[in-house]
């Protein structure tokens, strides 16, 4: 089943219960965007930026398969597959 999900910058979804979150932190230059990947314990988390070129559509994070429909600056919008 696929879901489709728009995240403006600083704005977070949970992937899937006992998966990762992720944050959609923008675009550091024309060519390439930053999502955030949250892995918490409890009270305690870490997280990390993951870079990708623009025209990378097909990622995965935390082994939930993504697929990017578009990105800007501002926002991006993708679905679970």
């Amino acid at each position: 089943m696929e879901n489709s999900i728009v995240l403006a910058i600083g704005q977070t979804h949970h992937l899937k219960t006992g998966k990762d979150r992720i944050t959609y932190a923008g675009m550091p230059s024309d060519e390439v965007y930053s999502i955030v990947q949250r892995k918490a314990a409890g009270y305690q988390g870490f997280s990390w930026n993951l870079y990708y070129p623009r025209r990378k559509r097909e990622i995965t994070i935390d082994g939930i398969s993504l697929y990017v429909d578009s990105v800007t600056p501002d926002e991006i919008r993708f679905r679970l597959q």
